[in-house]
């Protein structure tokens, strides 16, 4: 008697609450949700279930999906009802590919990126903000002096910082500027005798030191492996520190409506710090790490522990780097670029990392280990040696391997159909029509610039594909990520490529279900399904409603982690 009196109070309840009508559908008391959330619309990206007017959440996972009638049963007075007014709420966002690392250590480098990401116009500008950030970390000499986002293509000066202009400002400290493609940077004198770079130094394979006319005295810019040196001197946080550092990354994704976030490129004394960061549970967001292609014995140890979460820390695969970024005319094509190589080289494509019998000996290791295969390849020559290799090596690993193409932003279309052959995915980068769309023109021509990134022709092809940020490349907003592909508009207004244009949903889909399906976790995460994970951001707009142009001034305002809020605007 007493228990059918508490189910009338509680039906009563709910229709006053709900408008619902009717008999209380009978639900046993563990299928009684812990929260409920309620919100103006809500983007499932369940082609099932496309659209909701309620949530229910038990232990962290979504117990079910449907109107407020529907949902209804599931409410009891201890449930939690979440009411999200007027916002959208929309399947937490998968980061397919950032480097989580760098914005653990980058606290005291400076932003000496262009407009949007910084203010920097001219080289007078980076030099007054390096000082400035000498200033704040009170740095000594003989201490570093670190900057990232440099990108000569956004300076009025129409070249090149270069150690002279560095060593006028600072005589007495090591200065590195780190390329907006964090594929090289600038060094000054005192930064060149910390590498013991000289003009005796020898350019090493697969890198660039761009010398000073008339000399073989290094000027300033190195890339790809030659800039390695460089990267690997700069002092790290020590102590507490290092795991204080990984708390404020975490906390700058989940503010962008990130629950997965992704480590893009890490070392195995990376690794370990992440592993003592997981024991210490220290992680809240999911982690998915890929090891280093230049230690895969000591990642193919851990994979067995780590191939699925431990601690919300998981072993995502190997990364494999095949060539260099367009923006910094590193990228390998099979074709050249238009106005030569970044040090001045006629007829010049670009090269590979590494020679191609080593990137296929490395891809086979990978695929031996029966480990999946993260490989950066921006340019068709790069991609060539991929699916040599693959076919190759193919027989080694799952026919499911989903073997992920990093950027593929300048991907051929017989490309793209083995990609779609061999079920690949290609982890686009569509910002780049923003940031470098002009640029892209300039050096390569509008026929392949306007194929970058080429996201209506691999739907057509029934490609599951992703796109990101690259972030510290570009800023982490994965609005402005879908805007992008929506949209991609450059810097001056130009549509790079109006025919690789896709819809709201489809942009929406590569951060969510497609980035989880690159994961091999869309069981458990990409769509508010019943049984996935209660991984939720909330959004003040709905991207598939607003005018497109206005898709990337779409706020956060929260967001959710297995039912648990780990930001609030």
């Amino acid at each position: 008697m007493k228990q059918n009196t508490l189910l009338t109070i509680v039906c009563c309840l709910t229709v006053a609450l709900f408008g619902c009508a009717g008999q209380r559908a009978e639900v046993s008391p563990s299928q009684l949700a812990d929260q409920v959330f309620s919100a103006a619309a809500i983007v499932t990206m369940d082609d099932g279930a496309p659209d909701a007017e309620m949530v229910a959440v038990k232990a962290g996972r979504i117990l079910a999906v449907g109107s407020r009638e529907e949902i209804a049963p599931y409410i009891d007075t201890e449930t939690k009802i979440i009411d999200l007014g007027s916002a959208t709420l929309v399947p937490g966002f998968i980061d397919p590919h950032s480097h989580f690392s760098h914005a653990a250590g980058a606290a005291s480098w400076a932003n000496i990126a262009g407009a949007p990401v910084g203010t920097m116009a001219s080289i007078a500008d980076i030099i007054e903000e390096m000082k400035l950030q000498q200033q704040r970390n009170q740095s000594g000499p003989g201490e570093w002096v670190v900057g990232f986002g440099y990108d000569a293509d956004t300076l009025s000066d129409g070249r090149h910082i270069n150690r002279d202009d560095l060593d006028a400002a600072f005589p007495d400290n090591p200065v590195l500027l780190i390329h907006v493609s964090f594929h090289g940077g600038v060094l000054n004198s005192q930064g060149f005798a910390q590498i013991n770079y000289d003009e005796n130094t020898p350019t090493p394979e697969g890198g660039i030191i761009v010398r000073r006319p008339n000399s073989n005295e290094p000027l300033g810019l190195l890339m790809e492996t030659a800039w390695f040196p460089a990267i690997s001197v700069l002092p790290r946080p020590q102590g507490e520190a290092r795991f204080a550092n990984l708390v404020k990354a975490q906390q700058h994704y989940a503010a962008n409506g990130v629950t997965t976030a992704q480590d893009g490129l890490v070392g195995y004394e990376e690794f370990e710090l992440l592993k003592e960061a997981a024991a210490r549970n220290d992680l809240f967001l999911d982690l998915v790490a890929l090891g280093s292609y230049a230690e895969v014995p000591k990642f193919a140890a851990e994979h067995t522990e780590y191939k699925g979460y431990q601690n919300r820390l998981k072993l995502g695969g190997i990364k494999i780097i095949s060539d260099g970024s367009p923006q910094g005319k590193t990228a390998f094509f099979s074709e050249p670029y238009l106005t030569g190589g970044p040090g001045g080289e006629q007829n010049w494509r670009g090269e590979p990392m590494m020679p191609v019998e080593q990137f296929d000996a490395v891809l086979g290791a990978v695929y031996a280990a029966d480990m999946q295969a993260f490989v950066h390849a921006n340019a068709d020559a790069a991609i060539d040696m991929l699916l040599s290799a693959h076919r190759t090596h193919k027989a080694n690993t799952a026919e499911d391997s989903r073997t992920v193409v990093i950027h593929s932003q300048f991907v051929r279309q017989d490309q793209l159909q083995a990609y779609a052959k061999f079920g690949m995915v290609p982890a686009f980068f569509s910002n780049h029509a923003y940031y470098w769309g002009d640029v892209h023109v300039e050096n390569l021509g509008v026929e392949r610039a306007h194929f970058l990134s080429p996201m209506r022709s691999a739907t057509e092809l029934g490609l599951h594909f992703t796109n990101h940020s690259d972030y510290m490349v570009t800023p982490l907003n994965p609005m402005f990520t879908v805007w992008s592909a929506v949209n991609r508009l450059s810097r001056s207004g130009q549509v790079i490529g109006s025919n690789e244009r896709v819809t709201p949903l489809q942009a929406l889909k590569a951060i969510t279900l497609d980035a989880a399906f690159q994961y091999f976790e869309e069981d458990q995460k990409g769509s508010i399904t019943v049984g996935k994970l209660a991984d939720f951001a909330v959004l003040n707009a709905n991207p598939l409603t607003v005018e497109p142009m206005d898709i990337k001034d779409i706020q956060v305002l929260s967001t959710y982690k297995e039912g648990q809020q780990i930001y609030a605007r």
